[in-house]
């Protein structure tokens, strides 16, 4: 899954975000792609910068956020629809009870109420509090455990109901590593100097956290040390992110007998049961040595260890609906020391995307009836089509792929679903329990409604008409399992576009490379290993995958030697699928580009020709100037590389980038054709 952009974007551009007025009395709009250059650095040395770096510099980044960009200009205008929404549902004294607006508008109002939440503190929490705090045994943990992951996260590990990864038509109960407080493993081992300075801060804030919920300081000092033990011996038994990517090593089934002998300590009837699943028959579990040391650190750990480790999970994960002080502890560590942020932002837009996120599926009935033009699936449609063309052409072009391998190829391509716009059904929320009595049990009350919808589906066949995202959902996903790429329709509206398109060297090179993106994550070093029906299995010959693999060790081994902040190499392991979606991205929209008459007729717009202006607007669509701290964060946790990388890696791989700016040897981003990636 990634965040792209696309024609919003465009619009955004067309209506004079980057615009100035002349002094005559018609409007002249500024060229973006040319207003946001910065001279003073050649495109063969930092392409990302010299298309992006003027807009930087004019527009530094908010206290409020981790970073500034195309991103927050489109997800302001996405949040200022869905504010309407919120405010105009919480205006209505008589709405019908359990409709839709009436669950919008108290979840609203219960988030706005800062006078209520600074009274009630954690006060909402304290029954919950009071269960942990009875616990005695190893079964009360595991009780307890089982209650949060319906309220509140997952402590202690990951339990989840999916499809199966090699029997993609049915509904698997899935165990995955989990349980940790920081963004991931080796946060609690790095020694590098920001990694030592979270450490210390965590502790800090795990003491204050402590106090809030009543500790006096020599008990909170002696919780946050004992914690701090307990989550580095879990940090210690997990798999490295990049080693849970490989879906077959990742993939392990067991009865449920199995299950339970493997782990005497842990009760799976209780956790599972207190997760309304019963009658489970076997599991998948992602990392069997992890719940193995889960299941003797329950013993090995004392019951009080793990009483303070249940409340902070689930404090910590509640904290940003509670009053101003919990939160802002929360924020403080989570925000402000691991990304740098500087201050929160406003309530409202914080309560806007609770509720978005809470109440997204009723949020997007509205969004869609208010806001969304009609036609938008059918564009989206249109523009997805051309990829899916320009990808079987490049298949079936492939000098390194034998005809076997392409047949199964061009089938899985001819296989993948388009999920555009919005969904043609909708998730029936009526059970899910919203008042305006209490902030944090709405929230629970939805989190609760979410684990339920997701056991139900234990036993019955697929959905695979299900979608994953809302339509105002900024962001776009493959799911290998169902061979399908989701792109939301908000990827395609802005408030106030007068009806003037932008042209097509930015349409291509924005949306057109999003579904090339998503597209080929179903043919990247995970998605290649599930067939055209979302089965995990090898459908390659021997001696195509060996050839495939040796490619993508060149973008793993090209990512790897980039320096992100400080000393802070980009993991290209970890990234890689994320990279190969990015190259496929671009040159597939490229591809698709070509073919425009705005091309063939080389149609000059602001002195840039349809080559500089297609790999300019590629940039532009990931203008993101991001905090050093979140930069750090991004590279330690995360399967994307930060924004630069994104522009400046995929393009040192297209000759035809080259040319267009005339990069040559001795530049920054020259790479000889011989190490060039070249994949799909």
């Amino acid at each position: 899954m990634n965040k792209h952009f696309s024609l919003s974007m465009l619009l955004i551009i067309v209506i004079g975000i980057f615009s100035s007025c002349s002094q005559q009395k018609k409007e002249q709009v500024t060229d973006a792609l040319v207003s946001h250059i910065d001279s003073t650095i050649k495109p063969g040395d930092d392409f990302f910068l010299f298309a992006n770096g003027k807009w930087f510099r004019q527009n530094p980044i908010p206290a409020s956020e981790q970073s500034n960009g195309i991103w927050q200009l489109i997800q302001d205008t996405i949040n200022t629809q869905i504010r309407r929404v919120c405010e105009s549902s919480a205006a209505i004294k008589d709405a019908v009870k359990g409709s839709n607006k009436q669950k919008i508008g108290d979840f609203f109002y219960t988030g706005m109420d800062s006078v209520s939440l600074n009274k009630k503190g954690i006060s909402d929490l304290k029954t919950d509090l009071d269960m942990i705090d009875a616990i005695s045994d190893i079964n009360g943990i595991i009780k307890a455990a089982s209650y949060i992951h319906t309220v509140a996260g997952s402590p202690l590990l990951q339990l989840y109901v999916g499809q199966d990864d090699k029997i993609s038509s049915k509904i698997a109960v899935i165990i995955y590593q989990g349980g940790l407080s920081l963004p991931d493993r080796n946060f609690y081992f790095d020694t590098d100097s920001r990694a030592v300075l979270i450490r210390q801060k965590f502790i800090t804030h795990l003491e204050n956290m402590f106090g809030i919920m009543g500790y006096n300081a020599e008990k909170a000092k002696t919780a946050a040390q004992r914690l701090m033990k307990l989550e580095t011996a879990i940090a210690q038994i997990s798999r490295k992110r990049e080693d849970t990517r490989d879906p077959w090593m990742n993939y392990n089934k067991l009865t449920f007998k199995q299950l339970a002998e493997s782990t005497p300590n842990i009760d799976w009837n209780i956790f599972m049961s207190g997760m309304g699943l019963h009658n489970v028959d076997s599991v998948i579990v992602g990392q069997p040595e992890f719940i193995k040391s889960i299941n003797s650190y329950l013993k090995s750990f004392p019951v009080d260890d793990w009483k303070n480790y249940l409340k902070y999970h689930l404090v910590k994960n509640l904290s940003a609906y509670m009053d101003d002080k919990t939160y802002l502890e929360y924020f403080n560590f989570y925000s402000g020391t691991l990304r740098g942020v500087k201050e929160p932002r406003p309530r409202w837009k914080r309560v806007v995307q609770n509720t978005d996120g809470s109440l997204g599926e009723l949020i997007g009935q509205v969004y869609v009836e208010e806001y969304l033009p009609k036609g938008t699936k059918d564009k989206l449609i249109e523009i997805g089509n051309v990829i899916k063309s320009i990808f079987a052409e490049r298949i079936k072009a492939l000098d390194w792929m034998t005809s076997e391998t392409k047949e199964k190829a061009l089938n899985k391509l001819g296989s993948v679903i388009m999920k555009v716009g919005y969904p043609d059904k909708w998730k029936d929320l009526s059970s899910m329990q919203i008042d305006r009595s209490s902030y944090v049990e709405n929230i629970m009350n939805a989190n609760k409604w979410e684990v339920n919808y997701m056991v139900s589906k234990y036993g019955k066949p697929v959905d695979r008409t299900e979608w994953d995202m809302e339509p105002q959902t900024y962001n776009a996903y493959y799911n290998p399992s169902n061979n399908e790429i989701c792109i939301p329709g908000c990827n395609i509206i802005v408030p106030g576009y007068e009806g003037k398109m932008a042209d097509d060297a930015l349409l291509y090179s924005i949306i057109g490379a999003t579904f090339g993106h998503e597209i080929t994550h179903g043919f990247d070093d995970q998605g290649c290993k599930y067939n055209a029906l979302g089965n995990l299995q090898n459908w390659w010959t021997t001696d195509d995958s060996i050839k495939f693999f040796a490619r993508t060790k060149m973008i793993v081994k090209q990512f790897n030697n980039y320096i992100a902040v400080d000393s802070l190499h980009i993991n290209g392991e970890l990234t890689q699928g994320e990279n190969i979606a990015d190259l496929g991205g671009i040159i597939m929209a490229y591809e698709a580009f070509k073919r425009t008459d705005q091309f063939k007729n080389n149609t000059i717009i602001a002195g840039l020709n349809p080559s500089q202006r297609f790999f300019l607007g590629y940039a532009l669509a990931w203008m993101v100037n991001e905090r050093p701290e979140t930069v750090a964060n991004q590279v330690k946790s995360n399967e994307h590389s930060p924004a630069k990388f994104r522009v400046n890696g995929p393009l040192s791989n297209m000759p035809e980038f080259y040319q267009a700016f005339g990069v040559k040897k001795g530049d920054a981003l020259w790479v000889p054709d011989s190490m060039q990636v070249k994949i799909w």
